[in-house]
């Protein structure tokens, strides 16, 4: 809020301004009554209403200058948070961003930061002008007829307390409801984002039914709170109408006995209107205040939650090599069972390292150590001689490639999208790893070639193309390691075995990590990794491999005879 703090300051100021001006109005109406009207005065009549004019067009300058301020002041928060949030989790490691739901981090970027900032714009404007306003009016109302002012009082005490304990109810409900927009933005985003799985499955039904759900549980949600809300009005109207009636009743016998004039009476009714509206507005501004508390807690939780994996205070700048040690290792997903165990590997600068094992086997833990995606439980890892957790974050990922399993295009064209591994590449480069990578293949018979337009998440590419573009975007960074988590799966064995091939080829000294459900696409490996439940079965080529190591042998002779891939057979042995 600092970058607002004026604009902050200014609406309460200006509010305040327009309720002084508000409350101005009926007591120079009175006076007209009294001194114009009843004696007959034009000229009172016409400088009392001259001075009117002036007072509400100030109330008028007053009031549009508090709601410019504010809606400055409040955009500016929203603003200012999002981008804080936002911020925040490109910080976040993986296993920060494992404790939130997409769906979640995004009702939290956009109906949360809205519940606050419409809370903000409304305390700045009504926090001000109702309290100023019941105390303005009530001390006018005192200074005309301490007697009659008194009703007013009894009516302020009692809605108070009676909006204090809708509130305390209401509060609760609202917390609530912001639970399920987390399962209705999860349901529409799962739709949308695999509307061609729903469709090929003829699941539209399912998925209608799944969203009405969670749109019938915020529906319950609101009626209860509003349900509760909407008391207020009720209660509001009551004592609005019986204030009016009390004023009037004993307002007329004061006239008759002389100890009230009837412009004073009139002045009595407008302020009585005027403190009761602003009790309303105080429970408006309790309701949204209510609604939004829920949302600012949501939104603190991101702002504060700090990154699991942090820079060390004097990190080393420069990875000296690919070679890569794990020395004794252990690591687990939170407080759950170790997922890999007691892992020791030595692997030289250069080397082609292939990764096979069953699903569940912790082929992907164990690379995601490298690059310091997560960090290691016990034990250290170490690439180019020093421990990962003594690296500066960026020069370390810089210099460790990985393409994911389930790697990520982004809406532009197919430049802009291989420009992420390196933004100051030239059209030449860009074209020399999709040549390694066999993606110009598919990329030159495209209309517009490499200025073809991406659509966000790669929809209009094939899965296999996807992979290739994103094994030349890697490449592209010109790492010392690079990491191939299971990311030809989907391009054929020709098209697998051309893109090791050209691995070899043209960048020999890069230290190459592939992870493969296929034998042949890690047989030519310099050693091949063989990961059974979290542990390692077997680490030696391909050759001894198949002497030695039961399970692997299992599988190269599943896969060569029957075809078959590495689940059919010995996947989780």
């Amino acid at each position: 809020m600092r970058e607002f703090k004026r604009d902050s300051f200014l609406t309460p100021f200006f509010m305040f301004l327009e309720v002084i001006m508000e409350m101005i109005i009926p007591f120079l109406m009175a006076s007209i009554i009294d001194k114009g009207v009843m004696t007959g005065d034009l000229n009172h009549i016409y400088r009392a209403g001259g001075l009117m004019i002036i007072v509400a067009l100030l109330g008028l300058f007053a009031g549009i200058m508090g709601a410019c301020t504010a809606a400055r002041a409040s955009a500016g928060l929203a603003r200012n948070l999002r981008n804080a949030m936002f911020r925040n989790i490109q910080t976040y490691s993986f296993s920060n961003i494992d404790r939130y739901s997409t769906a979640g981090l995004v009702t939290r970027l956009t109906t949360d930061v809205t519940n606050v900032q419409n809370a903000y714009q409304m305390l700045l404007r009504m926090f001000m002008r109702a309290p100023s306003s019941i105390i303005v009016a009530m001390t006018m109302a005192f200074v005309i007829s301490p007697r009659l002012a008194s009703i007013y009082l009894v009516a302020v005490l009692f809605l108070g307390m009676f909006i204090v304990l809708i509130m305390s109810r209401v509060t609760k409900y609202f917390k609530e409801v912001f639970e399920k927009y987390d399962d209705l933005n999860s349901s529409v985003q799962e739709n949308v984002s695999a509307i061609r799985v729903v469709k090929a499955f003829v699941r539209e039904k399912y998925e209608e039914e799944r969203f009405n759900s969670a749109s019938k549980n915020i529906y319950k949600m609101f009626v209860r709170a509003e349900s509760t809300v909407v008391l207020n009005m009720p209660v509001m109207q009551f004592t609005v109408y019986a204030c009016i009636l009390l004023i009037s009743w004993f307002g007329a016998h004061f006239i008759v006995a002389g100890d009230l004039t009837t412009g004073q009476l009139m002045s009595l009714l407008a302020y009585c209107m005027n403190i009761l509206m602003s009790l309303m507005m105080l429970s408006m501004i309790f309701v949204m205040v209510s609604m939004s508390s829920a949302s600012a807690q949501r939104i603190t939780e991101i702002i504060n939650e700090e990154s699991d994996i942090k820079n060390p205070e004097d990190p080393v700048m420069s990875v000296q090599d690919g070679s890569v040690t794990f020395d004794h290792v252990w690591f687990s997903y939170g407080n759950g069972e170790p997922v890999l165990s007691d892992i020791n590997l030595d692997i030289k600068a250069g080397e082609t390292i292939g990764i096979i094992g069953g699903t569940g086997s912790s082929k992907s833990s164990l690379v995601n150590l490298i690059s310091r995606l997560y960090d290691a439980g016990k034990g250290s890892v170490k690439v180019g001689g020093k421990d990962v957790r003594e690296y500066d974050l960026t020069t370390l990922r810089d210099q460790v490639a990985v393409v994911l399993q389930k790697n990520e295009l982004f809406s532009g064209t197919i430049l802009d999208n291989l420009r992420w591994g390196n933004e100051n590449a030239t059209e030449e480069e860009c074209k020399k790893a999709c040549e390694i990578a066999c993606a110009d293949e598919f990329i030159e018979r495209m209309p517009e070639k490499y200025n073809t337009h991406i659509e966000q998440g790669g929809t209009n590419v094939s899965g296999g193309q996807k992979q290739r573009i994103c094994i030349a975007r890697a490449l592209l960074k010109n790492p010392k390691i690079l990491i191939l988590d299971d990311s030809t799966s989907a391009v054929d064995t020709a098209t697998d075995a051309k893109i090791r091939e050209g691995f070899a080829k043209e960048i020999p000294g890069m230290t190459r990590f592939i992870i493969a459900q296929r034998i042949s696409s890690v047989q030519s490996a310099d050693r091949i990794i063989v990961m059974d439940n979290g542990r390692i079965s077997g680490f030696d080529t391909h050759e001894n491999l198949l002497k030695n190591n039961e399970i692997y042998r299992d599988v190269y002779e599943s896969q060569t005879k029957g075809n078959a891939d590495f689940d059919e057979k010995g996947g989780e042995a």
